[in-house]
């Protein structure tokens, strides 16, 4: 299967999503490494929660990766994994990965898995900060702070 997508608790393989996203036709793979950051919006982070729902998610997940299909061509290969639960600062929420016989492609689709995911999957962030307080947080598409 060309497609790949999962929820999970354990740590994601950057190594397992370059492994299924080659192909001898492909010249091209990206991967997009989402990380924890110590930083928003002027607060220390110390850790992020996630909750998601993990059925509703890989539906949504698959139907971002045919939507990029279509669009970028059908000989493309997908990778989308998201954690949940607590993750300290550093740790990868999410690894996406995609291949195609060009580097164009690859780019646009990967892209395109990045920022609908972030608007269309049942994913919640909490943010826990170094002062003890925490906050649950709306995804962004792009961040236009610091």
């Amino acid at each position: 299967m060309t497609i790949h997508v999962a929820t999970k608790d354990e740590v994601l393989s950057t190594e397992a999503a370059l492994a299924h996203c080659s192909a001898p036709g492909h010249g091209a793979a990206d991967l997009f490494i989402g990380r924890v950051r110590d930083l928003n919006q002027g607060r220390q982070v110390r850790a992020v929660s996630y909750d998601l729902h993990p059925v509703l998610c890989n539906n949504v997940f698959r139907e971002i990766c045919k939507e990029a299909r279509q669009e970028w061509g059908e000989s493309l290969h997908f990778w989308l994994e998201h954690r949940q639960g607590r993750l300290a600062v550093g740790e990868a929420s999410v690894v996406i990965a995609v291949s195609s016989p060009h580097r164009d492609e690859s780019f646009r689709a990967c892209r395109y898995l990045v920022e609908q995911m972030k608007h269309r999957a049942p994913i919640w962030k909490q943010e826990h900060y170094v002062d003890g307080d925490s906050e649950w947080v709306k995804g962004h598409a792009l961040c236009s702070h610091g």
